[in-house]
């Protein structure tokens, strides 16, 4: 007579229920310790692709043809260069400040625009 041994695994695993169901399979390695008194976990999920369907916006750089428009650009840009702290900085940095700077001004004095053009034109 033979005497098996069994060995049981007790497998806690904390998530919520959307997360719980997109597991398929979960197995655990026997032989695989990863750290002491505890086994190696392998679980099969599944994910669904989603499409984002989200309103694109951009600055309305074209408004910077504007003489006004321009004018004010250009000192805003200017007044908040000079308050900017510039020590420091390693290049990335600074370009990436420049960058924010030059884009924030943009989204005040141009505005921003949403979504595809509303007037559609055929080519014909």
């Amino acid at each position: 007579m033979q005497l098996v041994l069994l060995k049981v695994h007790l497998i806690i695993l904390l998530c919520d229920r959307r997360t719980k169901q997109r597991f398929l399979k979960i197995k655990v390695i026997p032989n695989e310790e990863c750290v002491p008194k505890h086994k190696l976990l392998i679980m099969d999920m599944q994910f669904n692709a989603t499409k984002k369907n989200g309103i694109r916006s951009w600055n309305q750089v074209w408004k910077l043809k504007e003489e006004k428009t321009c004018e004010e650009y250009q000192s805003m840009v200017k007044d908040k260069v000079e308050e900017a702290e510039w020590k420091y900085l390693d290049v990335n940095e600074h370009w990436q400040q420049m960058k924010n700077i030059m884009m924030d001004t943009a989204q005040v004095t141009c505005g921003l625009s949403k979504g595809p053009c509303k007037h559609k034109e055929t080519w014909w």
